[in-house]
């Protein structure tokens, strides 16, 4: 048995084209739940790692809650716009997280991310009221 059998991990190296990986549900096997709408393309997972890489389509108007985890997400806008912290996020630009309280994240027009996570990324939606929002 090889040092790299033993040690638990996926060294498999990857060359993945993007029309070979379908997109999926929210769900993501059970890895990680999100609201609603949204669809992933799970391109690499490795337990003993707990790294998650994936893409996440979001749909027009889509807005997810604030929200914590326990683990870091490393986001890069890769279509469309987000909108985030005050600031409106397009295509190259990028977003870390960690297990402090972030978001709401807003996809005004719909968007696509490339997001890798490293723990568990299970959200823990803030529940709270939102304020209403004035126009002025």
């Amino acid at each position: 048995m090889s040092a790299d059998a033993r040690d638990g991990y996926d060294h498999t190296f990857k060359a993945i084209h993007d029309h070979e990986v379908e997109w999926e549900s929210d769900d993501v096997r059970g890895l990680l739940t999100l609201q609603p709408g949204v669809k992933v393309k799970v391109l690499n997972y490795d337990p003993v790692m707990k790294r998650l890489d994936m893409k996440q389509q979001f749909p027009p108007g889509y807005v997810e809650p604030a929200h914590t985890h326990k683990s870091w997400h490393s986001i890069l806008v890769t279509k469309g716009r987000m909108c985030v912290a005050g600031k409106v996020l397009r295509p190259g630009d990028y977003v870390f997280g960690w297990d402090i309280p972030h978001g709401p994240y807003e996809y005004p027009d719909g968007c696509e991310v490339f997001i890798v996570y490293m723990g568990d990324p299970e959200h823990v939606w803030d529940e709270r009221p939102k304020p209403e929002r004035t126009l002025t």
